[in-house]
């Protein structure tokens, strides 16, 4: 299911999943709707598949197999490169759970990430004052119950 709604912020989507099969399929939709330069944040629990959106994101761009696309928990960051409407386009996949502080977070280079044709996907990027200021939206996933999620994005305009 999918219901798009104005909002002050930007454009707003909603999906309703009810398996990791329908994460990946609604992450393939989302990026037909991503426009390099993008920052966003994803937002959720632990569990709840933000790693699982980022697979059908990777695959809609050619960029990776869902079964290639792992959690940069521990090393930070995932590169892949990808196509776009016949352009090339990177994918970043960060997760900067473990980082304590923005002085460590400066330490991934994210200005030099954010070039033109780049796509930059951050976890647990709220915790961050720098990358909410940059951000150009957010994935925000909710279980509601069971493998049942409600993935909301939010894009600014």
């Amino acid at each position: 299911m999918t219901k798009d709604a104005p909002a002050a912020v930007g454009r707003v989507h909603e999906f309703i999943t009810q398996s990791g099969a329908d994460t990946v399929g609604v992450g393939r939709k989302l990026a037909r709707l991503l426009k390099p330069p993008q920052l966003l944040v994803l937002r959720g629990d632990l569990g709840t598949g933000k790693t699982t959106l980022v697979k059908g994101i990777a695959q809609a761009l050619d960029a990776a197999e869902p079964d290639e696309v792992t959690s940069p928990t521990f090393t930070l960051l995932h590169e892949y490169d990808g196509v776009q409407d016949g352009r090339p386009v990177k994918l970043f996949h960060l997760d900067v759970y473990r980082l304590e502080g923005e002085r460590q977070l400066e330490t991934l280079g994210l200005d030099e990430l954010l070039t033109p044709d780049a796509l930059v996907l951050v976890e647990w990027g709220e915790k961050f004052k720098s990358i909410r200021k940059r951000a150009t939206g957010e994935i925000v996933i909710t279980s509601t119950g069971g493998d049942a999620r409600k993935i909301t994005v939010t894009l600014k305009e």
